[in-house]
């Protein structure tokens, strides 16, 4: 199925402090227009710049990452980005009046109930996926730390924590899909080491710091009753009253999952990854991770990106076809010379692929432009169409039975000439599911992995023969 960009439906507020600055900080999560990704509005400075949640605008990852751009900056932005890209929206923009994102309960979900709150608005434009189409390994040796991408159907992530501490030790969470994120991951909240709290403190780095949005974890037994009392008056925080129970968690706080902070460390790595600039369609590993790797491996996913558009779309051309040219002939009726598919390579559940051989034999050649042959845009949207036929055929008994008819044809565009010796590959994928007959589907045409067509299509299915 194809699937639509979508935004929010109207705009929702949410307030909160910021967890390094301590500022009261007001978020408007707003609906955006198609292409427009994620973008931050500092509405309270002058002339409200605006800032592009993208990887090449990073400036610091020191416990969280900052973007800046147009002389502004926003802190703290990946628990905002994880609930967008993990409720699938493509375009946001997110206006604040703070430099920070507010940690709220230090996870993500105060975000995702606030954008479920308002709900979702398809859009007209066609999400744009990045799909992986090879396996690539990064590391940085000297901080251990790992990723590796896998070509995949799904945006999935398996991350490896290990922090050499007794209380956490080696710990592993997953995500097979993104429709595991809401309830799986983006419940778990931030963590940090009572270890580390008293320079954090000291360097005012949590001036919003509460037990109520981090999880405190505690990896030695002898932590005095002084010191807990020290480490609260330095985050300003006396009236609390602060315990150690052993190993473990401070104030006893119950952790939603026995590897929250894995699960954590993921939801972060699907954050940062959303200033790829697109949905993600492969298997991400990740070891010892944090903001600074997560970052990095974000813009080697970009060259990525930038490699396989100048490479074009791939395609197993020699591949078993599903349909030969005599089983296409007892679906279609079209013959000689205006069947214009020769072999269909694939047809899955909601897509189909065909080909057809451009030759200097075709007889359109003899009278369209004899001596500059140019295939004509008219018989690619009729091969394409013939594809979309026969995929709406296999969905049916009998197929000899059945004629497909033309209803509309819209969104047609040209981009490069076909000539005798190219080979066009027709792929196809519904728009909405199959109903009364009608099939609607969206078509690429490609030459040596580039569109050289695209069209959306209308069509009905009609049994209109006898046995």
């Amino acid at each position: 199925m194809v699937e639509k960009q979508r935004t929010l439906k109207q705009s929702v507020k949410i307030t909160g402090i910021g967890l390094h600055t301590g500022l009261k900080v007001n978020v408007e999560l707003c609906p955006a227009a198609v292409n427009t990704g994620y973008v931050f509005q500092r509405i309270d400075l002058e002339n409200q710049p605006t800032i592009k949640a993208d990887a090449d605008f990073v400036v610091s990852t020191d416990r969280g990452t900052t973007i800046e751009q147009n002389g502004a900056k926003v802190h703290t932005i990946e628990h905002v980005l994880s609930s967008l890209y993990g409720l699938q929206v493509d375009n946001c923009l997110i206006k604040i009046d703070a430099p920070e994102v507010p940690i709220m309960d230090g996870s993500a979900y105060p975000f995702v109930l606030a954008i479920q709150s308002v709900g979702f608005e398809d859009q007209e434009a066609v999400r744009d996926y990045f799909v992986l189409n090879e396996i690539i390994p990064w590391e940085d040796p000297e901080k251990g730390i790992e990723f590796l991408a896998v070509p995949d159907v799904n945006f999935r992530i398996t991350v490896m924590v290990d922090y050499k501490s007794p209380v956490l030790g080696t710990q592993h969470a997953s995500m097979y899909h993104i429709g595991e994120f809401v309830n799986e991951i983006s419940i778990c909240r931030t963590f940090v080491f009572l270890r580390e709290l008293e320079f954090l403190a000291k360097n005012n780095l949590i001036k919003g710091g509460d037990l109520d949005n981090a999880i405190v974890l505690v990896d030695k037994a002898d932590v005095s009753q002084e010191e807990l009392n020290r480490l609260a008056k330095l985050l300003g925080k006396e009236e609390l009253k602060i315990k150690v129970e052993g190993i473990g968690v401070l104030n006893n706080s119950k952790m939603k999952f026995e590897n929250e902070p894995a699960r954590h460390k993921l939801l972060d790595i699907v954050g940062d990854l959303a200033l790829v600039g697109k949905p993600i369609k492969a298997h991400i590993l990740g070891a010892r991770t944090g903001h600074s790797g997560n970052v990095r491996f974000a813009k080697v996913l970009k060259e990525q990106i930038k490699k396989q558009e100048k490479q074009g779309k791939t395609f197993d051309l020699n591949k078993e076809p599903v349909y030969t040219i005599t089983d296409i002939e007892k679906m279609l009726p079209h013959r000689y010379p205006f069947l214009l598919v020769d072999k269909v390579i694939e047809v899955k559940e909601e897509s189909i692929i065909g080909i057809k051989n451009i030759t200097m034999n075709e007889p359109v050649f003899q009278g369209h432009f004899p001596n500059n042959p140019i295939f004509p845009g008219v018989l690619q949207i009729e091969a394409m169409a013939q594809v979309g036929g026969i995929f709406a055929l296999s969905k049916v008994d009998e197929p000899h039975l059945y004629s497909t008819y033309f209803l509309k044809i819209d969104k047609v565009k040209f981009k490069q000439k076909v000539i005798p010796g190219d080979t066009l590959v027709f792929e196809l994928s519904l728009i909405s599911p199959i109903r009364r007959g009608l099939v609607e589907m969206r078509g690429h045409a490609y030459v040596n992995g580039k569109v050289v067509m695209e069209a959306d299509m209308l069509a009905q299915v009609i049994k209109d023969k006898k046995q």
